[in-house]
């Protein structure tokens, strides 16, 4: 997509910058550097999202990068013409509130089954939002600050796991892209200090609670955990050298949020997600790794064991998912024999 069609779209108005409702580096990267893009065409933007900055190291870019975000209850008054760019995000997913503003453009990197109409769409199923963002300075010629620089790739570097996950050729060139433009010594700095002291009783229950079937492991931690934890403590468990899918789940007021991580090829998370909470939740994501939640009216539904439920859906869903792999890998490679004495 042309970012010089965005620019057209919001000539002479105001924007607002949405992302989800638990802004993660990659989330924060994207609105921060989309709001300085826009800014360097003439078109003022506000940065909102609604929910939690829960992680430190989100909370650390803010003060690092010096970005201003604003919660849906601190938001300046909105009204319904006002124009919303969802970035690492998409209508109509559960993280993500329906502000009255109207949501004329998303710029997002995650795949998606339902289909909505924005006056402009970017969806490219890469592996950071941030590398979309970054482009946009590169296809334009538009200067970037190396405020805006670093904060970019500080995002690609978190959202594919150091180039280990869902890693493309867009995100490794966006990334030398910005490499001439960074200040490295704000990169490097928020390295430093992002483990919160309560993390450590998040690691100790999920460890405490890990069970191993085959090469899946599930961790369970019974206790309210800020969802942008679950997912670190997802690639955690993913780490262990017998393991090649990480579920990894949390009690918390909403219901319970999942995340979900595969290194297994015929694997997709986001599928195996998505069939697993058939009928009680919703989720979604990449062939990597995957998110979704149960919420709190549909627990009960469970029944009394919730953890051996839990791991029999998605053990279940996953037999599945391999099944059907199974058979699609066998209908490509079967070969039809001309007709001759003992071929049907």
């Amino acid at each position: 997509m042309n970012p010089i069609k965005l620019i057209q779209l919001l000539k002479n108005r105001t924007a607002y910058i949405q992302t989800h409702n638990f802004p993660d580096p990659d989330a924060i990267s994207s609105a921060f550097a989309l709001q300085e893009f826009l800014g360097a065409h003439g078109i003022p933007a506000t940065l909102c999202y609604d929910g939690r900055i829960d992680r430190i190291s989100s909370r650390k870019m803010l003060d690092t990068f010096g970005i201003s975000m604003y919660c849906g209850t601190e938001l300046p008054e909105m009204t319904r013409e006002d124009p919303i760019i969802l970035v690492d995000s998409q209508k109509l997913n559960s993280n993500v509130t329906d502000f009255i503003g109207t949501k004329i453009a998303c710029i997002d990197h995650h795949p998606t089954r339902i289909n909505c109409n924005y006056e402009y769409f970017d969806l490219q199923i890469i592996g950071a939002c941030a590398s979309i963002i970054a482009s946009y300075f590169r296809q334009t010629n538009t200067p970037i600050s190396p405020n805006a620089a670093s904060a970019l790739a500080y995002g690609i570097k978190m959202d594919t796991a150091d180039f280990t996950r869902g890693t493309t050729q867009t995100d490794i060139d966006m990334f030398q892209y910005l490499f001439a433009h960074a200040d490295w010594s704000l990169v490097k700095h928020m390295y430093s200090n992002t483990l919160e002291y309560d993390d450590l009783r998040a690691y100790d229950a999920a460890i405490s609670n890990v069970k191993i079937f085959g090469t899946t492991a599930f961790a369970y931690i019974p206790f309210s955990c800020a969802p942008a934890l679950v997912a670190i403590i997802s690639d955690f468990i993913l780490a262990l050298d017998v393991v090649d899918i990480a579920i990894v789940y949390a009690r918390n007021k909403e219901g319970i949020r999942f995340s979900i991580r595969s290194e297994r090829p015929a694997l997709h998370a986001g599928d195996l997600i998505v069939l697993a909470l058939t009928d009680l939740g919703s989720g979604g994501g990449h062939p990597s790794m995957a998110g979704g939640m149960i919420p709190l009216e549909n627990v009960s539904l469970l029944g009394s064991n919730l953890q051996v439920s839990i791991h029999e859906r998605f053990l279940k869903a996953e037999e599945q998912l391999s099944n059907e792999h199974f058979v699609h890998l066998s209908n490509k490679c079967s070969v039809h024999l001309p007709n001759e004495p003992g071929n049907p």
